[in-house]
């Protein structure tokens, strides 16, 4: 829809002024910083009122945005925020103490994001599915018990103790080593299942009753590293957000126990910040709310997401700052990470 410019910039204010007081906004403070007439604004709001873009609570003569009003804000109003150097650097600071373990640094990441946002924050791993066996490697952990660590080329590092009936040996972990990495290196995660490992079993000959352990420890680690995982933080956060009361924090705590639809709805384009407002996130739950998601690649390859779900009332452009500056560096660390191994 066309605006005026003056609608346009009662709208904006309507929008900064709803954001930062949680009051609806009069005529008069927008007439004041305007240089116009209140009745002139008044006019104005009632027709931004009657295009669906602003609402009128109870009987207050102030008005709120409406999902349309924060679309309409968000894709054509809101000014982009460049974080500053000490934002930077206090996110910089909290993600480098996990720099060097995937998987905690994706659990670091969505604690770091509800931590600078005061919100709900989400990440997810890497997906395995389109991944390759970097390497398996081996580590004792007692004089029958061994871990198989499995690296993939998605940033992952997932890892499986097993039990053996017989004491291991320097040889025997040599055994194991050559004998994975020269059967499974460089292969598609998505080839290690059941039917692989059995044939693999069978090829080994009489050495399959000393590999069985290792060889099911290497389906389950396969299996993992094909699955999706999602980090959770600061689910305490929408506790102090007046429109999470009444039961609203509640149904969206619900979700998170949904990972399938989760994972639909932190799915995207490489290198693109997504702001969803309400409804356009398609879950009844999350109606009154606005997630803003980016997502990160890997080598160049788009990887995962890390994401905010806070309330409509939201500062969009400092949180889609913090949510991309976040996923940048958490690529950028994988990546890194990757190239080290």
């Amino acid at each position: 829809m066309e605006l005026t410019k003056r609608k346009q910039n009662i709208l904006a204010s309507i929008v900064d002024g709803y954001i930062r007081t949680g009051e609806p906004v009069g005529s008069k403070s927008i007439a004041e910083k305007a240089g116009v007439s209140s009745a002139t604004v008044r006019n104005e709001m009632a027709e931004l009122t009657e295009l669906g873009l602003l609402e009128q609570p109870h009987t207050s003569a102030g008005r709120v945005p409406s999902q349309e009003g924060y679309r309409e804000f968000v894709d054509a109003l809101m000014q982009p925020k460049t974080l500053t150097e000490a934002e930077k650097l206090t996110i910089d600071a909290m993600l480098a103490k996990s720099a060097f373990d995937p998987e905690r640094l994706l659990r670091g990441a969505a604690k770091t994001l509800a931590a600078s946002t005061r919100y709900l924050a989400l990440s997810t791993t890497p997906s395995g599915a389109d991944a390759k066996i970097k390497a398996v490697q081996f580590v004792q952990t007692s004089r029958r018990t061994a871990m198989l660590i499995m690296m993939s080329s998605a940033g992952t590092m997932k890892n499986k103790v097993f039990h053996c009936d017989f004491d291991l040996s320097n040889e025997i972990m040599r055994i194991f080593f050559r004998v994975l990495n020269e059967r499974v290196t460089g292969r598609d995660v998505a080839e290690i299942n059941r039917a692989f490992v059995q044939n693999l079993a069978i090829s080994l000959g009489n050495m399959a009753i000393l590999m069985s352990p290792a060889l099911a420890a290497l389906l389950e680690v396969a299996l993992e590293t094909m699955q999706t995982e999602i980090s959770v933080s600061g689910q305490m956060n929408l506790l102090f957000y007046p429109e999470y009361k009444l039961g609203g924090a509640r149904r969206v705590m619900d979700i998170l126990e949904r990972r399938e639809l989760l994972t639909e709805l932190l799915a995207g384009k490489q290198n693109r910040t997504q702001i969803k407002i309400g409804t356009e996130t398609g879950q009844n739950a999350l109606a009154e709310s606005s997630v803003i998601c980016a997502r990160y690649s890997v080598n160049g390859r788009d990887a995962g997401a890390v994401a905010v779900i806070g309330p409509m009332r939201m500062q969009y452009a400092h949180v889609a700052a913090q949510t991309a500056y976040v996923a940048d560096r958490v690529g950028e660390m994988l990546t890194r990470i990757m190239r080290e191994e």
